[in-house]
């Protein structure tokens, strides 16, 4: 018989009816506005299975701008922030879409920066708020945003790794969870390192001024 947690059968402190459907979803799209620096232009929010059928009812469409505009699930502005999106001129839709093998909380986001930029991140709530983040740009990983996280998107090439592991042991900082994947040999290749310690942004800047062929470092801290 599974042990269930208190935070699962309470459920966390929030605006809305569904600790799956308003908490999560908001909590997924704070991670994929981290990942945008919260520079949003336009944001195509792809929902799967239940999402996909009860999104208006149970608030899911609210909750997940809210998240990319940098709310937490329980902030008052929640459910005003589709009219806050359109002040600030974000461009947004909502579609149902089967978007295979996946939990049905699952939701893609299909993020435009302002400079043109873009990035999809897919992601799944699992219940009492807790999600899982599976794909980044076509490439498949897994994490969860209960720890401080940093990921990279790297070459995949020989002393990458070992650099970043370095100075993080350098400054003191406790590996939780590691996990590397990649598209091919030789191809971008992301890391992914859930840790113990509160990484400050500063860190995050000399991994990025340091270690050669790091294209993107993203930090997660909390949610």
């Amino acid at each position: 018989m599974k042990n269930y947690s208190a935070f699962e059968i309470i459920g966390p402190k929030m605006i809305g009816p569904s600790s799956s459907h308003t908490a999560g979803a908001a909590r997924l799209g704070k991670i994929a506005g981290k990942l945008a620096d919260y520079d949003i232009k336009k944001v195509k929010f792809m929902l799967h299975g239940s999402f996909a059928k009860t999104y208006r009812g149970h608030g899911t469409d609210r909750a997940l701008m809210a998240g990319i505009l940098g709310m937490k699930e329980s902030d008052e502005e929640l459910k005003e922030s589709l009219r806050i999106a359109k002040q600030k001129g974000i461009d947004y839709e909502f579609i149902e879409a089967d978007l295979g093998e996946v939990h049905p909380n699952t939701v893609k986001f299909v993020i435009e920066k302002s400079n043109g930029e873009k990035i999809d991140l897919i992601g799944s709530s699992i219940g009492g708020g807790n999600i899982k983040v599976i794909e980044i740009n076509g490439l498949k990983l897994e994490f969860t945003g209960q720890y401080p996280t940093v990921i990279t998107r790297h070459k995949d090439h020989p002393g990458i790794i070992a650099k970043i592991t370095k100075i993080l042991a350098y400054y003191k900082i406790n590996i939780a969870f590691m996990s590397v994947y990649r598209q091919d040999k030789g191809e971008d290749a992301f890391m992914v390192i859930e840790s113990d310690n509160k990484l400050e942004p500063k860190f995050i800047e000399y991994i990025k001024n340091s270690v050669e062929d790091i294209k993107n470092i993203y930090l997660i801290n909390s949610l």
